[in-house]
């Protein structure tokens, strides 16, 4: 299951230094019992957090098992993308192009629509058809970055220009640069 967390309330369910530890453990389905176990924590006390996790959304039920008198339930974390906002980084009003601010409040807002529309199509059982393209550039000196930014518009208004349809399933694209994370010794 994907969860799309886009309340503040939904994280701070999670933010306690238990509920933490018991998503980080629920990645492979689990019961109360095995988790008050590991945790050596009584289970009356996970099964508080357990449902706190559960009404906010962040665990699934897998299944429900009988056992010498009672349902024995096994939960799984949720796979969650958080909506950038719910983290307060909200650049609004700003168009510079060359602004790293603009890079971070379209790529917020990339993850959020994506986010969204997975959400819904996987309810619907169906998959969303997205696709993206990677490539790492070195540029010899800082105004090769300008240089490279025209042509690369252009060069995709042309693609732009040469596939639009007025009848087709509109597409949103974006292209984005910042500088590569330096690497280690030993890295790829």
């Amino acid at each position: 299951m994907l969860g799309y967390v886009e309340e503040p309330d939904q994280v701070r369910v999670a933010l306690s230094p238990i509920r933490r530890r018991l998503l980080e453990l629920l990645r492979e389905p689990a019961s109360a019992t095995q988790l008050a176990a590991t945790l050596e924590l009584p289970r009356q006390r996970i099964n508080y957090h357990l449902r706190e996790l559960e009404k906010a959304g962040l665990l699934e039920l897998v299944e429900e098992r009988q056992r010498r008198g009672f349902t024995e339930r096994i939960l799984r974390a949720a796979t969650l993308v958080v909506d950038p906002a719910v983290v307060g980084h909200a650049f609004t009003g700003i168009q510079d192009q060359y602004a790293a601010e603009h890079l971070i409040d379209v790529a917020a807002g990339t993850v959020r629509e994506v986010a969204r529309m997975q959400s819904a199509a996987g309810a619907e059982g169906k998959r969303l058809l997205t696709f993206t393209l990677e490539a790492e550039v070195r540029f010899a000196e800082p105004g090769d970055v300008h240089r490279f930014t025209d042509a690369l518009t252009e060069a995709v208004r042309q693609t732009v220009e040469q596939f639009d349809t007025a009848e087709g399933r509109p597409y949103r694209v974006i292209a984005g640069g910042h500088p590569a994370p330096r690497r280690t010794e030993g890295e790829s």
